[in-house]
């Protein structure tokens, strides 16, 4: 039943509901189509065959095929390539760039030689501050966290 020239009709797929003939036969499973559908390879499950039959060779070309459908009253829409447009071409070379600088202030210098020293004699006080705090014993914590514990229970 599948052999080369048998009309059939797709019933899978995106191209499903078109006609297409069989061109090739690939192995017991796949077949190669041509027609009202893309020529690719297809599987014979997506295929349901007609009755009729077209006498082409076997991997015929499209309009050999587009000629057997035309006799047989069959309508193919064929599908055009796009016209190419021409791209613009691109100019290289200097381009010129116009950018516009905002002009910041210059930094004066505002720390002077004896703001330095006040910040560094500040710094060193805050360090100090830190080091004389004592903290508390770590007796005294085990100690809350113990009664903490007692009360919850």
């Amino acid at each position: 039943m599948i052999e080369i020239g048998r009309l059939c009709l797709k019933i899978a797929g995106k191209e499903s509901g078109k006609k297409c003939v069989i061109v090739d036969v690939i192995d017991d499973s796949y077949v190669m189509v041509d027609g009202d559908v893309k020529r690719k390879r297809c599987n014979i499950k997506h295929l349901e065959p007609l009755e009729g039959t077209i006498k082409i060779e076997k991997n015929a070309s499209h309009d050999m095929v587009v000629k057997e459908f035309k006799k047989l009253a069959i309508e193919i829409k064929e599908s055009k390539p796009k016209e190419k447009k021409e791209k613009p071409k691109k100019i290289r070379g200097k381009k010129e760039k116009v950018e516009v600088k905002e002009e910041k202030p210059k930094r004066k210098a505002l720390l002077t030689v004896g703001a330095k020293k006040e910040k560094k004699e500040t710094k060193a006080k805050t360090t100090e501050n830190k080091k004389e705090k004592p903290d508390k014993p770590k007796e005294e914590k085990k100690v809350k966290k113990k009664i903490v514990k007692e009360n919850k229970s």
